[in-house]
């Protein structure tokens, strides 16, 4: 049984313009990543959501940090149904599309997604090589609900990844409602994936429940999205720093740790993440966490 923490990048803005996490000589990304990898033993890549790294990102990762760290990879957003600017593909993929239209994954080419498949695949195996990668994660938009469609878009994108542990996220209530939450787990029991157990802000059609349910032998993942519920859906927030910009008190952080354990004994890693990314407060929540772990024996 093995409990690892860390958060949701290590290189947000804020997080870096507050100054309080880092040493003043941390001033190289590759400074930073084993500063961090000092204080945790796993982190949750977020830039793979906005872009398809290069693989030599994934190979300086990995020789940068400890032989036993490990990397969840959060999954590139056109594969979740998100909207994609064609801006941020490889130049060869841009110039075979040949517009400059906002993209969504029913919308592209079927050779085209094959072929991004295919590199998010090679951007991430020097992880996997090293032995260092964790959850590939999927966290899916509030607009793919429980329905056949969005059923079947899970399976798809867990059939492009074989070989791979996948983690899922939803963002729409009606899967884990009461109606539908047992046919939900049992999906994910199914497809061999990952349940994301979610501790979020409530009361909104993106917000689910924390289902404290694990779906596969090896893995459980929580992720902590802070419980702003003034900031989470606010118009105009312009960053996932102000969307969560929530800092845990410890008798909220006692409280999932217990949930934490409960899932702990049913498999063989559990997997927490803080994404209540704004300045440092997911890193002094990791480190509160751990100690409390630490204490508990």
């Amino acid at each position: 049984m093995a409990i690892l923490v860390g958060t949701a990048s290590w290189t947000d803005k804020t997080l870096l313009d507050c100054g309080r996490f880092y040493p003043k000589e941390a001033k190289t990304p590759e400074a930073r990543l084993r500063f961090y990898a000092s204080v945790f033993p796993l982190v949750e890549v977020d830039s793979s959501y906005y872009a398809i790294p290069a693989p030599s990102n994934a190979h300086n990762w990995a020789a940068r940090t400890p032989e036993h760290f490990v990397f969840n990879i959060k999954a590139f957003r056109l594969f979740t149904g998100h909207q994609t600017d064609p801006k941020v593909l490889h130049k060869d993929i841009k110039e075979t599309l040949g517009s400059s239209r906002t993209l969504y994954y029913a919308s592209t080419p079927p050779d085209v997604r094959a072929e991004l498949w295919r590199r998010f695949i090679d951007a991430i195996a020097p992880l996997k090589l090293a032995g260092k990668l964790g959850l590939v994660h999927f966290q899916f938009p509030p607009w793919l609900t429980c329905t056949r469609e969005g059923r079947a878009h899970v399976a798809h994108c867990v059939e492009q990844m074989a070989g791979h542990t996948l983690s899922i996220e939803f963002r729409h209530q009606s899967w884990l409602d009461e109606a539908h939450r047992a046919a939900t787990i049992a999906l994910l029991r199914e497809l061999r994936v990952v349940h994301t157990v979610v501790d979020g802000p409530q009361g909104f059609a993106n917000s689910v429940p924390l289902l404290a349910e694990t779906t596969h032998p090896d893995y459980a993942l929580v992720r902590l999205h802070g419980r702003n519920t003034e900031t989470y859906n606010a118009r105009g927030a312009s960053s996932a720093a102000e969307r969560f910009d929530y800092d845990y008190p410890d008798a909220e952080l006692r409280e999932i740790m217990v949930e934490v354990l409960r899932l702990a004994y049913k498999v063989r890693n559990t997997h927490l993440i803080f994404n209540n990314c704004d300045e440092d407060k997911g890193q002094r929540n990791g480190v509160s966490m751990m100690n409390m772990l630490l204490a508990h024996g």
